[in-house]
């Protein structure tokens, strides 16, 4: 017989089918004992006689066959999906035994309460629980939404690489790696690789992990995440790029907002109303109305602070009813060398973040497409142009007026749902603590000063 899922019992009335899942929990009730089955789909009730299920415990993994059955009037659970059918087990197999489980992770308060360092040292357990698994659930629809989106617009997807010979955004945020006794390092963006892809598609999008060496450890970073990229060329100008910004957003609000409802619903949050079109500042003219509404004084700050960030997106709501805000034009000194200057105001740049209630969640902007500029800058930000000469070929010959930006997968989880913790919107959280396991002084590696030696070439 065919396994069926939880879910697909509705349909079979009065037949005899297959089902396997994890039993969630168990309740006896004299004659008779009570499963509540869990798959992929949701919980389905069993209904079995004691001798069936007499060792049988919670998390146990099992295959079981009998009659779907409609439940009686008072036993209606209209909480389930399934809560109108039961199931009378005539036959059940153990395929897979269980420990107790340290807590209950079925129970959303209970989940709730539990602290971040128990709930990610828990990881593989903790993740089946349903609250936890409604993060991901979102995250995969954000994604795919992402993806079909940009499709739809023409856009073209690519694999980038995660190995890179030289840092694309400049600085000490990278991960050195020894690559065949070479120096390499893991990416801190797809973006050279982007660019390049231009010349061969005009438009494309990658899904990719990326990494950043930050030491710090905050309720916003993470040592790796997924970056949802795009560029595009033949821009007429580069507001072009926050126009697609916002229709690409609206998008996956509506998205997560029709496939993801029982998501939503174990955080009590709501969709924001996309309506009116998304409000764009200058950097300066945010700091200016910061000062203006609390005193902090940040106008000579080459960015926005965090305090900053959350403030300007009170004062989006305040003034355009905008649960988001593009903030433009940062100064050009602390942004990337590819990043375009703006003509009128060469001291700051063509490009933007988009804040969602209080969050980066989108850097982008405008890219320098011409080689003799891109070579200007690359050793203006203390680069080598050797290091930049495999995608310094794209423009010698040749790439359109062009732009894009990243969204960050993780940050917009964590900011629909109210996360207070960006490390609970990924599976599998990367940081400086922690790589499954939470690191000890015991295991940290002394560095070597010297660089290994580079293999010969005979």
């Amino acid at each position: 017989m065919k396994r069926i899922l939880n879910i697909e019992t509705i349909e079979y009335l009065d037949k005899k089918v297959k089902v396997c899942g994890w039993v969630n929990s168990r309740r006896d009730h004299g004659g008779i004992v009570f499963l509540d089955l869990r798959d992929r789909s949701g919980i389905l009730q069993i209904v079995s006689k004691p001798d069936l299920v007499k060792e049988i415990k919670e998390e146990y993994v099992l295959e079981i066959e009998g009659t779907v059955q409609k439940r009686p009037l008072k036993m209606v659970n209209k909480e389930l999906e399934t809560g109108e059918v039961e199931l009378q087990a005539e036959q059940i197999r153990v395929l897979v035994k269980s420990e107790v489980p340290p807590f209950d992770f079925k129970n959303k308060d209970s989940v709730s309460a539990l602290s971040l360092p128990t709930l990610l040292d828990y990881r593989p357990l903790t993740i089946r629980s349903e609250k936890i698994k409604a993060i991901f659930k979102v995250s995969a629809e954000v994604v795919d939404s992402f993806r079909r989106t940009l499709k739809n617009l023409d856009f073209v997807e690519f694999q980038s690489p995660n190995i890179v010979p030289v840092a694309a955004e400049g600085g000490a945020e990278i991960f050195h790696i020894d690559y065949y006794d070479y120096d390499a390092y893991l990416a801190q963006s797809p973006q050279l690789y982007k660019q390049i892809m231009l010349g061969v598609f005009e438009k494309v999008f990658t899904v990719t992990h990326v990494y950043r060496a930050e030491p710090s450890i905050t309720t916003r970073h993470l040592s790796e995440y997924t970056s949802l990229d795009i560029e595009m060329a033949f821009i007429n100008s580069w507001e072009d790029l926050m126009d697609t910004c916002e229709i690409l957003i609206k998008s996956i609000l509506t998205d997560v907002q029709k496939d993801c409802q029982k998501e939503l619903s174990l955080f009590n949050d709501e969709i924001p109303d996309l309506k009116v079109k998304i409000p764009r500042l200058k950097m300066r003219e945010a700091q200016k109305i910061i000062f203006e509404r609390t005193g902090r004084d940040n106008r000579k700050e080459p960015d926005l602070e965090p305090e900053d960030e959350r403030e300007i997106c009170k004062f989006a709501r305040d003034k355009y009813n905008s649960e988001f805000i593009f903030i433009t034009h940062y100064p050009t000194k602390k942004r990337p060398f590819y990043t375009y200057p703006d003509p009128k105001d060469i001291d700051h740049t063509l490009s933007f973040d988009l804040l969602f209630r209080g969050l980066e969640i989108v850097t982008g902007g405008q890219r320098i497409n011409d080689y003799e500029m891109l070579v200007k800058n690359i050793k203006k930000w203390g680069n080598d142009v050797k290091d930049f000469a495999f995608y310094l070929q794209a423009f010698k010959y040749g790439i359109p007026p062009e732009g894009g930006f990243a969204l960050g997968a993780e940050r917009i989880v964590k900011q629909l749902l109210g996360l207070e913790n960006i490390r609970e919107a990924t599976p599998f959280p990367r940081d400086t603590e922690r790589i499954d396991q939470r690191l000890s002084l015991s295991q940290k590696r002394k560095k070597t000063k010297t660089k290994p030696k580079k293999k010969s070439k005979k």
